[in-house]
């Protein structure tokens, strides 16, 4: 819980202070962006390869060498003497990332008994609450403060003493696993996939500022192809050595295939909120970094309370229909949203928005943790890490999708609203973006409503139910926070490079956990 805790406020606690980086650094913009984008395709890229090293070479082992190469990570972080090595050091962190997430997921796949997951779910959800509320809050405080003349470093050191806690709580509490049958890394296999999702999510990270060039296009195209390809040779993997990066027999399994649906889907719905929201509160109502971390509180805290009262009380009683009346909670709230700031403008208070992000708070705490629980409870447990990378692997490729929908259904709205209002008439910025707000959220909407309907594929009530009390299947709200977070995670770094896009253009085109 420890390490989930660092990379939740991890991803978000960087966007805050990309200007005070910018400004220090002398950073140029395509610095900015891959201090941003690097950590996330770093940390993307290399999922799955992480969850099968754990399964091959023992998930305690690589939950402490990722741990211990991400706390130092960000020490070279906090300590970059140049934009080079700031970023060169998140790709380093995003690489070991990398290696931690996935662990904390097989780990307690592994570890718990079915009659104890409800309590290690609701202390998930308070971790997710308090990583969300955390990481914008604590990034604004700490650049605002300017600790010791250090600026902005401060936010990557932080991680120092949480870091060392979690290596010595890891070494002192986790008890070794690995997958019972000998496995071997598929290295043919890590190249294919992690070419395809270089191909898939780079272009869709840097396209926008890029004017979207015609090789991104081919790229994203091309990463079909070696998608396929890989597949076609994890096949010829399994039959020739039963040892494959990923275990396609996992697709198999209905509950597993349809929850991997619902993540991806989710990722481009929290995809394209958390960005707009982020945009919309700092450009459109100008809004400084703390006062809209703080309007994000009454959301956070909702999401922590009915994470925990969804797994413990609720889906044991209802199964997939608290999920359900999750999606349908969440979309309620997004209209009240929609509703308010058509009627307040940009006169909008962050007490207004405190209702519809409650709704949509509670909608999300709904899904998010028992969703992961539905996703590995069919899952073998000498795949766990395989599956838990993929769970991760998915929800990235949803936000890298939802992020690049965002040029179209929030800043295609802005743009045409700014060339409506002519070229001195940048007081309708506020105006344009608050346009902007409101047409995404009904894009949400729609996806919301999609991932219901796709949830009558997933188990009717889950295998706990069912299942003898010994340790086998089904697991954590780790999947809630990388549902929650590494949305926010591969959205926030995108807030910054907007903003800081927006900035350096002087034109209104403009990613945190």
């Amino acid at each position: 819980m420890t390490a989930a805790f660092m990379d939740l406020v991890d991803v978000t606690i960087v966007n805050i202070a990309i200007p005070s980086i910018e400004r220090d650094l002398g950073a140029s913009f395509g610095a900015i962006q891959w201090i941003t984008a690097g950590y996330a395709l770093a940390f993307a890229a290399g999922l799955i390869t992480g969850g099968r090293l754990g399964d091959i070479y023992g998930r305690k082992r690589l939950f402490l060498i990722g741990i211990t190469g991400f706390t130092i990570a960000s020490a070279l972080c906090g300590f970059a003497a140049s934009p080079e090595m700031l970023v060169g050091s998140r790709l380093l962190q995003g690489a070991m990332a990398a290696m931690m997430v996935p662990q904390v997921l097989a780990i307690i796949h592994v570890t718990f008994p079915a009659h104890e997951r409800g309590r290690v779910f609701g202390m998930f959800g308070a971790i997710i609450g308090l990583g969300a509320v955390t990481g914008p809050l604590l990034g604004a405080l700490l650049t605002q403060w300017n600790i010791a003349g250090l600026e902005w470093r401060p936010i990557f050191l932080i991680n120092l003493p949480v870091g060392l806690a979690g290596v010595l709580l890891g070494r002192k509490f986790i008890t070794e696993s690995r997958a019972p049958k000998a496995l071997r890394l598929d290295l043919v296999g890590v190249g294919l996939v992690t070419a395809a999702l270089l191909m898939l999510i780079y272009p869709l990270t840097r396209g926008r500022e890029l004017g979207w060039p015609l090789w991104g296009s081919v790229c994203m195209a091309g990463s079909v192809g070696v998608l396929a390809g890989f597949v076609a040779y994890e096949k010829r993997k399994t039959r020739k050595d039963g040892s494959p990066l990923v275990e396609l027999s996992l697709f198999t399994v209905r509950s597993f295939a349809a929850g991997i649906a619902v993540q991806l889907i989710f990722g481009v719905a929290m995809g394209v909120f958390f960005l707009v929201w982020t945009l919309y509160m700092q450009l459109g109502l100008g809004w400084d970094p703390l006062r809209a971390g703080l309007t994000g509180v009454p959301f956070s805290v909702a999401v922590s309370l009915a994470a925990g009262l969804s797994v413990q009380k609720l889906v044991p009683r209802f199964g997939r229909k608290v999920l359900q009346t999750g999606a349908l909670t969440m979309a309620a709230g997004l209209l009240l949203y929609i509703w308010e700031a058509g009627r307040y403008g940009l006169e909008i208070q962050p007490w207004q928005m405190a209702l519809p992000l409650v709704v949509m708070g509670l909608g999300m705490g709904l899904i998010v943790a028992p969703l992961t629980d539905a996703v590995l409870s069919d899952v073998p447990r000498e795949h766990s890490g395989s599956a838990s990378g993929l769970i991760s692997t998915t929800q990235q490729m949803g936000t890298a999708l939802g992020l690049g929908l965002v040029s179209v259904v929030f800043f295609g709205v802005v743009d045409d609203r700014m060339a409506e209002a002519g070229p001195g008439a940048m007081r309708a910025a506020g105006a344009a973006f608050a346009d902007g707000f409101r047409n995404a959220l009904w894009w949400v909407v729609a996806v919301l409503i999609v991932i219901f309907a796709v949830m009558f594929a997933l188990p009717a009530r889950p295998k706990r139910q069912t299942e003898e009390p010994a340790p086998a299947a089904g697991t954590v709200a780790e999947g809630a926070a990388e549902a929650a977070a590494e949305v926010a995670a591969g959205t926030v770094a995108e807030v910054a490079a907007a903003v800081t896009s927006r900035n350096a253009t002087k034109r209104v085109d403009g990613k945190s956990h």
